[in-house]
């Protein structure tokens, strides 16, 4: 099949763990048992888990009751951020030896357009295998990456082969690869999305590419666009090498559940004056406040307001939360909150794609 858009070499490159890694390189005594970074208080939520105590059924995101149940000789480790952001710029050194197009997600994991790069290497997967093998060796660490035409795929091909391996999708294996990927596979599918489709008789991309772009709007809003494109391998996403933020927020845990209302007006001042802060450094505003609410069963609820004006005062923030928080009651006792905002003045309409004049050939050396 022929692409009527450019393609491009991209690399998603994701470290393995990153953090449990790290924590087991530093203290060789941890290698091989089952470990969790964070969640060892009694409120404590597991950052993350190693792969020994992956087996088990800890995750991050997950209490660390519930972790401890899962594995009772699970051993719980403080969590080192300046530590893990120092060698997060050590990763991303090596990126820069081969392009400057790097746009980060996270302490752990980026996409790098090498489409033309520093090295004069056709080969994306050779210049894959290249930075995990400097990785290792520089910081003794395992990278995991994927490799395609667009960062959608090579994002979900960097999960095929971990921990320490990478999978490439050429431009002729695409479509085919996409048919036979499970429906929650795919990136931005989570586990409600994933039900829904199921109901609707999606379980692979084949059926999801067999259903309208009508059907798809009619069912998942503006994401059917996105579920109708990628599908078909349509993700002209470039690799932004200074991503603008979506939304900006702050959010707290708190050591006992809240039941009263008027505890939760004292702790949302304090995060509105936090969010404040972050927007003013940024000088950053947006028009739609979203509050956080995260009840003591782990369910979460959001409810959010869009306002007709920009806003970054901590007065218009708190005030606007206050009404969310009192907009209908709450289900159970409190465990966190959380206030963000978003449609921020920073955002732009992506530019619609040029057409190449010149079909693009798929002899696309990967």
């Amino acid at each position: 099949m022929d692409f009527d858009f450019p393609l491009r070499k991209i690399i998603h490159v994701d470290m393995d763990a990153f953090y449990a890694s790290v924590e087991q390189h530093d203290n060789p005594e941890l290698k091989g048992k089952p470990i969790a970074v964070g969640g060892g208080s009694k409120r404590g939520v597991v950052s993350a888990a190693s792969y020994e105590a992956r087996k088990f059924g800890v995750r991050s995101a997950m209490s660390g009751m519930q972790a401890q149940r899962n594995c009772p000789q699970l051993i719980f480790v403080k969590p080192r951020f300046d530590r893990y952001k120092e060698i997060s710029l050590q990763i991303r050194s090596i990126f820069y030896e081969y392009t400057d197009l790097v746009e980060p997600l996270s302490l752990d994991e980026a996409y790098l357009d090498v489409t033309e790069n520093k090295k004069g290497n056709p080969s994306a997967t050779l210049i894959a295998k290249e930075i995990r093998q400097k990785i290792l060796d520089k910081t003794g660490l395992t990278a995991s990456a994927g490799i395609s035409i667009n960062k959608f795929i090579a994002k979900v091909a960097s999960d095929y082969n971990k921990p320490n391996g990478q999978k490439t999708v050429n431009p002729e294996e695409v479509i085919q690869f996409l048919e036979d990927l499970d429906i929650r596979k795919f990136y931005g599918v989570g586990k409600v999305t994933a039900d829904k489709m199921y109901r609707l008789g999606i379980f692979t991309g084949k059926d999801l590419k067999q259903k309208s772009l009508e059907f798809l709007d009619e069912h998942f809003g503006k994401s059917g666009k996105y579920y109708y494109n990628v599908v078909r391998g349509i993700h002209l996403s470039a690799v932004k090498p200074h991503r603008i933020p979506k939304s900006v927020g702050a959010e707290r845990t708190f050591f006992e559940n809240l039941s009263s209302e008027i505890f939760m007006l004292e702790k949302l001042d304090h995060i509105a004056e936090e969010l404040e802060r972050r927007l003013k450094k940024s000088k950053i505003a947006g028009k739609t406040i979203t509050l956080k609410i995260k009840y003591s069963d782990f369910t979460l609820q959001t409810r959010s307001k869009t306002l007709p004006y920009y806003i970054s005062s901590k007065d218009l923030i708190l005030e606007t939360a206050k009404e969310l928080l009192y907009q209908s009651p709450l289900e159970e006792s409190v465990r966190l909150l959380g206030i963000s905002l978003a449609n921020l003045n920073t955002e732009k309409e992506d530019e619609p794609p040029k057409k190449e004049s010149v079909l693009v050939q798929l002899k696309f050396d990967f």
